[in-house]
């Protein structure tokens, strides 16, 4: 049997772009081939669960755009599956006149993307915030909470009523493009496909290989640690609490950040990873790190940001350094209130040069589109970037 479509991974941005299709082609065959035993097991099970505004993305880039419009489509999808988020806003914190410069700075790029955000002095802050300390801030009104696992399972529940079929525990072994179809290998069994969608996440680069795409970048794996707030100090923040961001750097820097759950978060650190899967604090998976050690774009990378990353390695060992980001803007955290969190790992695109991917990156071939980078927001962007994935799927078939 040769299906309509088939979707590779089962991600929030698959199971958006599946979801998608199927409802902008009624009685289309499909299927989504998920590796693990369940969906969201790994970048979107393992994210903070922030709904993310946009404030600091390049105005006019695909990321600002997919990042506000996702905002908007994600908190009215929940409202239509009744399903929990909270608009606490966050508070962009200034520590000194440094970050006062850049945070000005990230109040020009908010107003030219669309996005309303308040500027608040250091009196006003402490009103709001009794237990953050700064010399002025950025209040993001807009920027919200969810539980992202439960938004996942409402877009499989959409793809499978109309007539999907989701296949868990599938991995992928083998791509191959024909003429009239993309052959599919599981273990177990072939899958065809007229078109085929990739949202691989942290195996991205290898399924694009593996159907024979050239590509000029290769998926690192960044560990975010986590800490969690003792129960006791839950009640220390009203809204999310982030630092001022180093442009120069792709990470927003350690964050205080309330979940749905009712607890606090604080993180992450960016430190790389020695696994793609293996969230345990020294998981080691020696394929992983033999794919970006051969990769010459890995070791320029490492060369240019070789004083951040040895701090945040640092700080990864040396819980007290770990603190001391914290309490720049929330002085009364000590050690004790730390408590360990489970850790999340983002697939990041380096490229050939040594720089970082920081857009959305699409590789095509006749009847496969293969989602090659999906940068952080990509949970809160997925709904847009389900549109934009069924586009081009689309084109391309328009092309053959």
């Amino acid at each position: 049997m040769i299906h309509d479509y088939g979707v590779i991974g089962g991600g929030i941005v698959g199971l958006a772009a599946a979801r998608e299709i199927a409802g902008a082609r009624p009685g289309a065959s499909m299927f989504l081939l998920e590796k693990e035993t369940a969906i969201a097991r790994h970048q979107t099970g393992h994210n903070s669960g922030v709904i993310h505004a946009g404030v600091y993305y390049a105005p006019g880039s695909l990321k600002a755009r997919l990042c506000r419009e996702g905002a908007a489509a994600t908190k009215a999808f929940c409202v239509e599956h009744g399903i929990p988020f909270e608009a606490c806003g966050k508070l962009i914190v200034a520590t000194s006149e440094a970050e006062l410069v850049r945070m000005d700075a990230l109040h020009k790029r908010s107003r030219e993307n669309d996005i309303g955000v308040e500027r608040i002095d250091a009196r006003e802050l402490t009103r709001r915030e009794p237990n953050i300390a700064g010399l002025a801030a950025l209040f993001v009104p807009s920027t919200a909470i969810v539980d992202y696992k439960r938004v996942c399972a409402a877009l499989a529940d959409e793809f499978r009523a109309a007539g999907g079929d989701l296949v868990l525990s599938a991995e992928v072994i083998a791509i191959r493009e024909e003429a009239d179809a993309v052959s599919v290998s599981t273990p177990s069994q072939t899958y065809r496909a007229r078109a085929l969608i990739v949202c691989g996440g942290l195996q991205s680069d290898r399924l694009a290989q593996m159907a024979g795409v050239p590509i000029e970048h290769r998926i690192v794996p960044f560990r975010g640690e986590y800490y969690a707030l003792a129960p006791s100090r839950t009640g220390l923040i009203n809204a999310l609490i982030y630092p001022v961001p180093d442009p120069a750097l792709p990470f927003l820097g350690v964050h205080l950040t309330r979940t749905m759950a009712g607890g606090v978060i604080v993180g992450p650190n960016a430190v790389l990873g020695l696994a793609r899967e293996k969230y345990e604090k020294l998981g080691f998976d020696a394929r992983d790190v033999a794919s970006y050690i051969a990769f010459p774009g890995f070791w320029r990378a490492i060369g240019a940001n070789l004083r951040s990353g040895l701090t945040e390695l640092r700080n990864s060992a040396w819980k007290r350094g770990y603190l001391e980001e914290c309490r720049k803007y929330c002085p009364s955290l000590e050690l004790g209130d730390l408590q360990p969190a489970v850790a999340g790992i983002r697939a990041q695109a380096v490229l050939r040069d040594g720089g970082f991917a920081h857009d959305f990156v699409f590789a095509e071939t006749a009847r496969a589109l293969h989602v090659c980078n999906a940068p952080s927001p990509a949970a809160t962007s997925a709904i847009p970037i389900a549109g934009v994935i069924a586009e081009k799927i689309f084109a391309l078939e328009k092309r053959r």
